[in-house]
C-alpha cells in the first residue's frame, strides 16, 4: 500500500492561500497572493523536485487541478522533473461540480471521496500525492488518510487568507522525520503522522 503525503506552502500564521502570484487565488478578498516568490531559492527548489520523484499519482482539488491544468501542460520541458510528472501520471480530481477532466490521465473521483482515497492508498505503490487544495485537504486531515505531511514555512506572515489547519480538524501527533532551512529562510519540514496526542501537566502535586 502506498502512502497519501501531502506538500504545502505555509506562512507563519499557517495561510497556504495564493502562494505562487497575486491572481492565483483571490477568493475572499485575498490580496496578497505570490509571497512564495521572493524566498524561492535552491534548496527549495531541490527540495520540491525529490518529492515530485516520489510521485505514483496525484489527488488534487478542483480549484488546484484547473489551476494546473491552466499551466503545466504549456511546459513542455522533458528535462523539466515538475512537468513531466504532472503532466504523465495519473492525477484524481475530488470535485462535487465537476464530471470530467481533460487534462491527461485526468479521472475525477465519483461518491464519497474518503472511500475513493482510500481505495487509491491501496491501487499505489509508493505516494498518493496531495499538493495545494486547501478545501480537500480538510476533508483529509479529519479523516486520518495523510500519512506525512511536507510543510515549507516561509518566514512572512499575511493575517488572512486560507489556512492549512482550519477549525476542526482532527487532534492528531505527528514525529518530524527530518528539517532543515533554505537560505532564504525557508524550514522545510517532513512530519510523519504517528497517531493522537497524548496529554501531560506541569501542575505541582
Amino acid at each position: 500500500m502506498g502512502k497519501l503525503t501531502v506538500t504545502t506552502f505555509v506562512t507563519l500564521d499557517g495561510v497556504m492561500q495564493g502562494p505562487g502570484g497575486p491572481e492565483e487565488d483571490p477568493r475572499g478578498g485575498f490580496t496578497h497572493g505570490g509571497w512564495v516568490v521572493p524566498h524561492f531559492d535552491d534548496a527549495m527548489g531541490a527540495f520540491i523536485v525529490d518529492v515530485f520523484s516520489r510521485a505514483d499519482a496525484f489527488l488534487l482539488g478542483r480549484f488546484t487541478y484547473d489551476t494546473f491544468a491552466g499551466h503545466w501542460p504549456k511546459v513542455t520541458d522533458p528535462n523539466d522533473p515538475i512537468a513531466t510528472k504532472l503532466n504523465a501520471l495519473p492525477k484524481h480530481v475530488a470535485s462535487r461540480t465537476r464530471r470530467e477532466a481533460s487534462w491527461n490521465a485526468s479521472s475525477v473521483i465519483q461518491g464519497d471521496v474518503i472511500e475513493a482515497v482510500a481505495a487509491l492508498k491501496q491501487k499505489y505503490a509508493r505516494e498518493l500525492q496531495v499538493h495545494g487544495s486547501a478545501g480537500l485537504l480538510q476533508t483529509l486531515l479529519r479523516s486520518d488518510l495523510i500519512d506525512e505531511l511536507n510543510v515549507l514555512q516561509f518566514p512572512i506572515v499575511l493575517g488572512s487568507g486560507r489556512r492549512l489547519f482550519e477549525p476542526g480538524v482532527a487532534p492528531t501527533a505527528l514525529a518530524m522525520v527530518r528539517s532543515s532551512t533554505s537560505p532564504s529562510g525557508v524550514v522545510m519540514s517532513v512530519y510523519r503522522r504517528i497517531g493522537k496526542p497524548t496529554y501531560g501537566s506541569f501542575a505541582l502535586e
